[in-house]
């Protein structure tokens, strides 16, 4: 039934109506052996007979979703730097994919923070040419109680200056004097980063999650190669290969793969040995078919999937400060402490910069030297009197 303009409204089969306390008028379909159904459109309007028509049917009408109108940032806007940063910086698009949606989600951000409190002008709108230093101490200070953030967002926006100083089109349009970002300070953190675990918390984990579980299965792979979750969820028997000890004639297998991180940058190539606890547990653990490590479904983890379940296995055992990243730098620490040199340290983890291993070693030094020379500290005594 359609309703013609001037028409009176005539009132359709099985449609009731009543009024609530406040006054208005609602509107109801309660047709046989079905439930009371209401109808929100206009009467008279196609909503109104689409939903009339539906609730016959016993089935609750929904109105169609209206999409949000694409909002388009203003060109020259800080906003639309960042947006061309996205889409035409080389240097971005080759980043992991995880960092990428970091960097994403700390400019948007940015660009989304009001200049001033009470003022309608959001720093996406501000033109790139007035974004000075003040703008980018402004955003970084709002994250004062987060440092990290902080340093977070310095480091995103210095990245993006330094594309577009050296994109002609942009410098020709909008030229700019310096990276605005660049010269703004970090906070200094005094940050250790994650947590590393103790002999004491893997033990908890242990006798947590039974031999032959998954849990354990991923304690053993991140222990015994010293690797990130990105790569750990990757190992699989492909990348296992046995080659003939040249010493002792043995047989011995080998990991052979390129590391997650940097990969499409800076590509970092391990060959590392499967050591006799590593063997084990694979063989008792549950593995699957292109990965060891598979979830409830029988599937490879992916690395959030991973992240959030590592962290389900922590609380179980009461250890909600640890992470799966706290046994890489448990392994190291231990390496450093049984002698590793700086360069096996390179080897095993796949530093490019000593630095890093150079902070293992000399934490492992300092504990041997001061354990050796302890006993100094205390103050030498005559003995008196002779026998």
């Amino acid at each position: 039934m359609i309703m013609v303009a001037g028409m009176p409204w005539v009132k359709p089969k099985y449609l009731v109506e009543d009024t609530d306390r406040f006054g208005n008028l609602r509107t109801y379909v309660r047709a046989p052996g079905q439930k009371k159904i209401r109808i929100r459109p206009e009467k008279g309007t196609p909503e109104f007979w689409e939903a009339y028509g539906l609730a016959l049917k016993g089935i609750q009408y929904q109105p169609k979703a209206v999409p949000a109108p694409i909002v388009r940032a203003k060109t020259g806007s800080l906003r639309w730097l960042c947006e061309a940063y996205f889409e035409q910086c080389a240097e971005f698009r080759r980043l992991d994919i995880d960092t990428r949606t970091v960097r994403r989600r700390v400019l948007n951000n940015c660009w989304d923070e009001k200049i001033a409190p009470g003022d309608e002008l959001m720093f996406g709108d501000c033109p790139i040419k007035e974004f000075g230093p003040k703008f980018v101490k402004i955003l970084r200070d709002r994250k004062i109680d987060a440092p990290e953030a902080a340093n977070s967002r310095l480091k995103a926006l210095r990245s993006v200056f330094k594309w577009a100083l050296g994109d002609e089109d942009i410098m020709r349009a909008y030229p700019m004097p310096a990276n605005p970002a660049r010269d703004v300070p970090a906070f200094r953190t005094g940050s250790q980063g994650f947590h590393t675990w103790t002999l004491e918390e893997v033990e908890r984990f242990e006798a947590t999650h039974r031999v032959g579980s998954t849990a354990r299965l991923a304690l053993a792979l991140l222990m015994f190669t010293g690797q990130r979750k990105s790569d750990v969820i990757a190992f699989g028997r492909q990348h296992v290969r046995e080659e003939i000890d040249q010493e002792t004639g043995l047989p011995t297998l080998w990991i052979h793969f390129t590391q997650n991180k940097n990969r499409n940058r800076k590509p970092v190539i391990l060959d590392l040995p499967v050591l006799p606890e590593l063997q084990a547990s694979i063989k008792q653990g549950p593995s699957g078919n292109l990965t060891f490590l598979v979830n409830e479904y029988g599937k490879p983890f992916s690395a959030a999937g991973f992240g959030n379940r590592m962290r389900k296995w922590c609380n179980a055992a009461g250890l909600k400060h640890c992470s799966a990243h706290g046994l890489r730098k448990a392994g190291a620490c231990i390496a450093a402490e049984n002698g590793a040199t700086e360069k096996q340290l390179m080897a095993i983890f796949g530093w490019s910069d000593p630095d890093m291993a150079a902070h293992y070693t000399k934490k492992a030094r300092q504990k041997q030297v001061a354990g050796d020379a302890m006993h100094l500290i205390v103050r030498k005594t005559e003995k008196s009197g002779t026998l």
